[in-house]
């Protein structure tokens, strides 16, 4: 399914790595975001994994940069150099080396002070999740009028129709997936120490789909001179018979003149919001990643972290708006200042081209 290229939906790109080592693929190699990527699953090992960055804002993370294996490429550059330039250089390296030292100490400090809300915001969820599931009752709702709707509790399917307004989950969530996201009562996010990351966690009531009652994704951070992204892991769904909803049984009729005069059935793999907690597999030789298999990695990559950075900073805190539409607004709106900075961007670049030009 084809994705938004809107600046809100782009995530960085990714340096496909080995399962045994971080071996950059060289398609990637002159891209110029940073992150270090991998996919897997709980029960895959040798797989991709992907991983989200924690710390930054969606505005950072369109600023990630990485140079993964260019170390050779800059010391070519300072033999190019006269001694006392090259001097100058080393100066302006060491006050490069303290400015990164202070944004250390400012992704620090905004961790922790993302730490303290979240820990405010924490028992306004919790009242949110009590309402959306009829656990408690608001205010003025009479009892003449719980009576009227005495089968309905809560807001039911709250969180499907809340995912499904947001442009990027929407696109994830296929028909035959709403019946089982009516069974889902919450979603929550929290930060983890060791490894450095976050976590995603869906709530399930008992349903007639999977035995899972939570399913979770866990994304993990290296930190190098900043924090950067390792690997995500998602839970293997445990699907009742017949009602896996990320495959699909096709059937096939034989060919005209074929002797076998039977219909062939198989299972084959089909598009759905739960395969989000299955990322996919990597061929464990990188010999055997070429560059068609490549991109296909990279666009599920992105897709991955797109969902996992929208489900964290925008569904989670904003849900009710999500549910009610208003927060569609504000998301096109900012859409739409996003494009015009993108046109003043594009503009200024094509000035300095006729400039040199000149």
């Amino acid at each position: 399914m084809p994705r938004s290229d809107s600046k809100s939906h782009r995530v960085p790109y990714y340096l496909l790595t080995c399962a045994l080592g971080l071996l950059a693929h060289p398609l990637f190699s002159e891209k110029k975001h940073r992150s270090g990527a991998a996919m897997s699953n709980e029960n895959q090992p040798g797989s991709l994994n992907l991983s989200d960055h924690a710390d930054l804002s969606s505005e950072d993370r369109d600023a990630l940069v990485v140079v993964d294996g260019s170390k050779n490429k800059h010391a070519d550059v300072l033999e190019t150099l006269s001694p006392i330039v090259r001097k100058r250089v080393e100066v302006l390296k060491e006050i490069q080396s303290q400015h990164d030292a202070l944004e250390a100490n400012f992704f620090e400090e905004r961790a922790a002070l993302e730490d303290k809300y979240q820990k405010l915001y924490e028992p306004l969820y919790t009242k949110r999740y009590e309402i959306v599931n009829g656990i408690s009752e608001v205010e003025g709702i009479t009892d003449e009028l719980a009576g009227n709707t005495s089968e309905e509790k809560g807001v039911p399917e709250f969180w499907l129709n809340a995912m499904k307004l947001n442009e990027v989950l929407g696109e994830e969530i296929q028909e035959r997936d709403e019946e089982a996201l009516t069974y889902l009562k919450d979603i929550k996010w929290s930060r983890i120490v060791e490894p450095k990351g976050f976590k995603l966690e869906f709530f399930f009531e008992a349903n007639p789909f999977f035995k899972n009652t939570l399913l979770t994704k866990t994304y993990h951070m290296i930190e190098e001179d900043e924090p950067i992204l390792e690997k995500a892991i998602g839970t293997e769904i445990e699907w009742f018979p017949e009602r896996c909803l990320t495959q699909k049984t096709v059937t096939k009729k034989p060919k005209k003149g074929s002797k076998d005069v039977n219909s062939l059935t198989k299972t084959e793999k089909c598009e759905s919001f739960f395969n989000f907690f299955n990322p996919p597999k990597v061929p464990d030789d990188d010999a055997d990643i070429d560059e068609e298999i490549a991109e296909q990695l990279q666009d599920q990559m992105e897709i991955d972290y797109d969902i996992a950075a929208t489900i964290k900073d925008k569904l989670i805190p904003n849900a009710i708006s999500w549910f009610t539409g208003e927060a569609v607004e504000d998301d096109e709106l900012e859409l739409q200042d996003d494009e015009k900075e993108d046109d003043e961007d594009e503009d200024e670049d094509e000035d300095d081209d006729e400039d040199e030009d000149d």
